[in-house]
């Protein structure tokens, strides 16, 4: 027995010392053959590799890009290479819905428009695990946001679209803060004004009837309403139509959201805007910088806090043919939507976060602009997808209160509400030559963005206004429908607004075909 073992263990000196071999420097090193090593190279240098097109917003497309080089950079299982391109959230959802295919990978959104994105299948929902994750890391807001027809779409990037109160610390007094009445006689007293689009936004005058509990929610199939809910014509939506006639017939009253409102003459003592005029309110009021929630308003004895929309961006992930790029553009999607980057988002671009660790940084609850936005929140209405006529028939409510003016009665702010009412209902029965016929809207020839100005097809795709007599400064875009689900301006499907030049008279005429998203917009000067 001792012999046959001590044979065995000079049988495993030989096969380890043979395994062995000194190198030049006098080291050992292990001997492998010409396969192994071939095998071992080849695993260590091959790796999955996937192109993703992302699209942002374009003053975060650098800080993106370095996000998305250090994922890579954390994931050498992976050869990944990214073209980042600036695409706004307002845009993105157009452009993905006109061609899925030739879309982003990973985009970036506003959640009015998730709707659409899913009923388009532009959108892959994100699986079980990434799910949880969104959930627990984000609030509530956010997680309502990404979530249609009770199931997650996308990924939460921010919570801070939304609208408070920004105020000049050195005119409205703290106690009066909560007092929508209060507030108003300090600007009257102070010859300063209450800067307010009562009259030229549903979206800012839906707060009033949000405050007395009204609803406003649509079905849509793309760009076509399947059904609605609407209560603005009611009792509450009468005590809202009575909080709005406060402020837009008070004599501090100006129809403005932008942070110039404060260095005008006279200057705002009150603007109602969102955390993307902070740091130009903040350059104009310096000290004198308050941001606080809306107010309440008192009707008949009854108070009642004015609501808000309140709104996210989202981050959605194109649906892949193959499993394993889905699932790593998921997990991008996951990070850059995670606690570090939505960090470093607050602390390049100021934008507040979804992710609840990052929103608890002393930074972020430090902002005033956010810490007000927040509070305001508690009474806001998550934004959903709305057809683009609404917002036309929705300021209206305010516009014809201010041409009624003060000595208004219930009985005329009730009709108000009935025309916008039957509006509304007009929505289902669109004659369908005004569906299919484009118009100009815009500050040229007098207007006020709220009447159209008709256009004439001849010959078929080609539409022509009537000669327009227009001034330097002025300007436009061209919409289908009377609505603004279709409108086109200067850089394309909902671009910016096309601007005249020089005064001169001129046609405006546009060429459109199938895809109107393709159409050119000309200036033909007479």
């Amino acid at each position: 027995m001792k012999k046959l073992l001590s044979v065995f263990l000079s049988f495993l000196m030989v096969v380890s010392l043979s395994a062995c071999r000194p190198n030049e420097e006098g080291s050992t090193e292990s001997e492998t053959t010409e396969e192994e090593t071939t095998e071992e190279t080849s695993e260590e240098t091959t790796a999955a590799e996937y192109s993703f097109k992302v699209w942002c917003a374009d003053n975060v497309v650098d800080l993106t890009k370095s996000q998305l080089d250090k994922f890579a950079t954390d994931h050498p299982e992976y050869a990944l290479t990214f073209t980042v391109e600036a695409v706004g959230e307002n845009d993105a959802a157009t452009s993905m819905i006109t061609d899925v295919e030739a879309g982003a990978d990973i985009y970036s959104f506003a959640q009015d428009q998730l709707a659409r994105l899913v009923q388009s299948n532009a959108l892959a929902k994100p699986g079980v695990k990434a799910s949880e994750t969104i959930n627990a890391e984000n609030d509530a807001s956010g997680i309502a946001a990404a979530t249609f027809d009770k199931e997650l779409w996308a990924y939460p990037l921010t919570s801070d679209n939304g609208y408070f109160m920004y105020y000049d610390k050195s005119v409205i007094s703290e106690e009066h803060l909560g007092d929508l009445t209060a507030i108003l006689e300090d600007c009257v007293a102070a010859n300063k004004t209450f800067a307010f689009e009562g009259t030229t936004s549903a979206w800012y005058i839906a707060s009033l009837f949000f405050g007395t509990g009204c609803v406003s929610e649509w079905n849509m199939n793309g760009t076509d309403i399947v059904s609605y809910n609407d209560t603005f014509n009611s009792e509450e939506g009468l005590i809202a139509a009575k909080g709005l006639k406060e402020i837009v017939t008070s004599p501090a009253f100006t129809s403005s959201s932008g942070a110039d409102a404060f260095s005008a003459n006279p200057a705002a003592a009150v603007l109602v805007s969102g955390t993307w005029a902070y740091s130009d309110v903040e350059a104009v009021l310096g000290d004198n910088l308050g941001a606080a929630e809306l107010p309440s308003f008192t009707v008949d004895g009854n108070t009642y806090h004015m609501g808000s929309f309140s709104g996210n961006k989202l981050i959605g992930v194109k649906p892949q043919t193959d499993a394993e790029k889905a699932a790593v553009a998921s997990q991008i999607a996951l990070y850059l939507t995670g606690e570090e980057c939505q960090s470093e988002r607050f602390d390049a671009v100021a934008w507040g976060p979804s992710n609840k660790k990052a929103a608890d940084s002393d930074a972020v609850k430090a902002n005033p602009a956010l810490v007000a936005l927040a509070a305001q929140n508690e009474y806001g209405v998550p934004q959903g997808q709305y057809p683009g006529a609404w917002w036309d028939i929705g300021k209206a409510i305010g516009s014809a209160i201010f041409e009624l003016g003060a000595d208004s009665t219930d009985d005329d702010l009730k009709g108000v509400l009935q025309s916008y009412s039957d509006s509304l209902a007009s929505l289902l029965t669109v004659d369908p030559e005004v569906a299919r016929a484009w118009t100009v809207i815009g500050s040229v020839q007098g207007g006020d963005w709220s009447e159209d100005i008709e256009m004439v097809e001849d010959p078929e795709g080609t539409w022509t206004t009537a000669d327009l007599d227009l001034k330097a400064g002025e300007e436009f875009k061209v919409r289908q429908g009377k609505s603004w689900d279709a409108n086109l301006g200067s850089d394309g499907a909902d671009g910016a607004n096309f601007v005249v030049e020089e005064d001169g008279t001129y046609q405006i005429q546009l060429v459109v075909g199938d895809d109107w998203t393709a159409g050119t917009v000309e200036l033909i000067k007479k």
